[in-house]
């Protein structure tokens, strides 16, 4: 695919997804939803970690009102259901570690998109935005499944229900995102955050994300049986050895990935 709205760059074994339409603050039209979906599914392929990103002031604005007509005449359902959510799928379930690096204003579906990723880091001066209240609407794009386990049941209403600006510091300190950076070394910041990932042992990671996800719906006894489970195939991996052969040599570890 040849992408119009979406830079797609991988070097190192990091991919970079850049949102590329910084004159309509990165609004999600079909076609970006499309691209999005077709990226993050090519970068899994051959990446070992993916950062997601926007281009100029935006991380992203959410959906683009204007696509494909007027407001009035968008059926909402039937977008959600054929290209929200194969897109929001594709990144939850990404099989590789995924970072939003959240440079701007995360409004709506935007920071719903964010959110869907493994974690979140953003510039001091983004703010994330469920402004879906404003237009009548409800949080949509998995807006009402992130925000509850990720900063609690009040935030998380008050934030649909108020649709006010989160401050960047502020989605830290409730714990929406992983971290807030300052603007000055934000980007250096997140590239040596995902340049980490790279270079890590994907299978444990790949673990990590699952054994986590499933802690919801488990029992302690099913939780400790996965664990086992999870744990016995990262004790069989090139990675597991090398990194106890590095602490025991008192040096960095050289990671491969399976």
């Amino acid at each position: 695919m040849e992408y119009q709205t979406i830079r797609l760059e991988e070097s190192d074994g990091l991919a970079i997804l850049t949102l590329n339409r910084p004159d309509k603050m990165n609004a999600l039209n079909s076609q970006m939803r499309a691209e999005l979906l077709h990226a993050v599914k090519e970068a899994a392929k051959s990446a070992r970690a993916l950062v997601m990103t926007g281009e100029g002031r935006a991380f992203c604005s959410g959906q683009d009102l204007g696509d494909g007509g007027n407001a009035a005449s968008l059926d909402l359902e039937r977008t959600l259901r054929d290209e929200y959510e194969p897109m929001l799928k594709a990144i939850f379930d990404c099989p590789i570690p995924t970072i939003a690096a959240v440079n701007g204003a995360a409004a709506g579906a935007g920071a719903n998109l964010a959110l869907a990723c493994d974690v979140v880091i953003a510039a001091e001066s983004a703010v994330f935005v469920q402004a879906f209240t404003r237009i009548g609407l409800i949080p949509d794009a998995g807006g009402t499944y992130w925000l509850p386990r990720q900063m609690g049941f009040a935030k998380a209403m008050g934030a649909a229900l108020f649709a006010e600006p989160i401050t960047a510091r502020q989605a830290s300190d409730w714990g929406m995102i992983w971290e807030a950076v300052a603007d000055e070394t934000f980007d250096a910041h997140w590239r040596g955050r995902a340049a980490t990932l790279a270079n890590g042992p994907t299978v444990a990671y790949a673990h990590v994300k699952e054994a986590l996800r499933q802690s919801f719906s488990n029992d302690v006894d099913g939780q400790l049986a996965l664990e086992a489970r999870l744990q016995g195939d990262c004790g069989q991996t090139r990675d597991f050895r090398e990194g106890v052969l590095a602490f025991l040599e008192k040096r960095a570890a050289s990671y491969e990935g399976r």
